[in-house]
């Protein structure tokens, strides 16, 4: 079984959209004439471009959430499901589901503190997957290692990301044998 989280793409695409209807529109008043200005003009709006598409390649990089058989993986960390502790995953999936103005509260203020001495503490567990900090909009899971270490991973789905995470952690109990 693999769970895969997938980001939505509507925003580059209405960027991209209104980026190509507006060169377009340009091209048709300008074309073939003034060639180079509109050549010009376009590479300049496409400097406007690469800052609205740097959020969602930066999502996709950093916050990407992946399970498989043996792995959690999330944006460039990965950490065997052996590692988890199966009590925290259970703690979260039966805590309360967040409304959506608390899933933009709490991404908003859930910075990653990266001084060493609080990295990893239950007031401030560490997020993973590489990112300074929590994208605006997702909701945020908190479970712990083995070891007492607390981890936070931004997710879309947190139900069916707790659910793909618990899977290969408490397998069904096998067919009794009479």
């Amino acid at each position: 079984m693999t769970y895969v989280e997938k980001s939505p793409k509507t925003w580059s695409s209405v960027c991209i959209g209104v980026y190509l209807a507006g060169i377009g529109y340009m091209g048709v008043e300008t074309l073939p004439d003034d060639f180079g200005v509109w050549l010009g003009v376009s590479g300049l709006f496409l400097l406007l471009l690469l800052p609205c598409l740097a959020v969602p390649i930066s999502k996709r990089i950093y916050h990407r959430v992946e399970i498989d058989a043996t792995t959690l993986r999330v944006g460039r960390e990965r950490l065997p499901l052996t590692d988890i502790d199966p009590a925290s995953v259970r703690a979260a999936a039966q805590g309360q589901l967040p409304s959506a103005p608390q899933h933009y509260a709490t991404s908003l203020n859930t910075p990653d503190v990266l001084s060493p001495d609080a990295r990893g503490s239950h007031a401030n567990p560490r997020l993973m997957g590489g990112a300074w900090g929590m994208p605006m909009g997702m909701d945020s899971v908190v479970i712990a290692t083995r070891r007492g270490e607390f981890l936070t991973v931004a997710t879309r789905d947190r139900a069916a990301f707790l659910q793909a995470l618990s899977a290969p952690l408490h397998p069904a109990a096998p067919p009794q044998q009479y």
